[in-house]
């Protein structure tokens, strides 16, 4: 049986991981800034944050208890408003998110990644590469299946401090994806040659 997926968050990113993780045959809910956080991640087996860098904190403080034990997905980029790093090298978005939750069994995933192409994993047909770190192997293993699930060539990438590197990495996806040379636009995402 396939684990429920509650997914905060009802933009682009949020209605895109829905779309994905239904077509691979999971059953989910998805909730916005109008309440239901609590409830939708007491009822979910994973919760997946497709929120503002900026709204963890207070996302974080309504989900409470609700997700002890549990993988909670940190699929938020940690963007200025510069399109900049928003926290440096010697911590990371995933670990404060981790802080707030002490019993949630934090992830982070699906940031380096478009919305564009969370529908499928795949991009002009090619499978994107997405690492998936954490510190519960449980906690990853579950998140891998979920991401290969939706088409992803989903990688372990270790323990949560490796979310250190990956959301500079979302920022450079985003960086070609808008600002550098005119911007490439979002039809894109990286792949790992092995």
């Amino acid at each position: 049986m396939k684990h429920k997926i509650g997914i905060i968050g009802k933009g682009n990113v949020g209605k895109a991981i829905q779309a994905g993780a239904q077509s691979a045959g999971y059953e989910t809910r998805m909730v916005g800034r109008g309440g239901g956080v609590k409830e939708t991640a007491a009822w979910a087996d994973v919760v997946v944050l497709a929120i503002p860098f900026d709204a963890r904190s207070a996302v974080a403080a309504e989900i409470g208890s609700s997700g002890d034990g549990k993988p909670v997905v940190d699929a938020t980029n940690a963007l200025g408003k510069d399109l900049s790093l928003a926290v440096g090298f010697s911590t990371s978005g995933a670990e404060q998110l981790q802080a707030w939750l002490p019993n949630a069994r934090v992830v982070k995933a699906l940031n380096t990644v478009f919305a564009s192409c969370m529908t499928s994993g795949t991009v002009k047909g090619s499978r994107v590469f997405l690492p998936v770190a954490a510190d519960d192997a449980g906690a990853r293993q579950t998140v891998l299946e979920l991401c290969r699930n939706i088409g992803f060539d989903a990688v372990d990438a270790g323990p949560l401090a490796n979310a250190r590197l990956l959301e500079p990495m979302a920022v450079l996806l985003v960086q070609l994806g808008y600002a550098i040379n005119g911007g490439m636009g979002t039809a894109m995402g990286f792949s790992l040659v092995r």
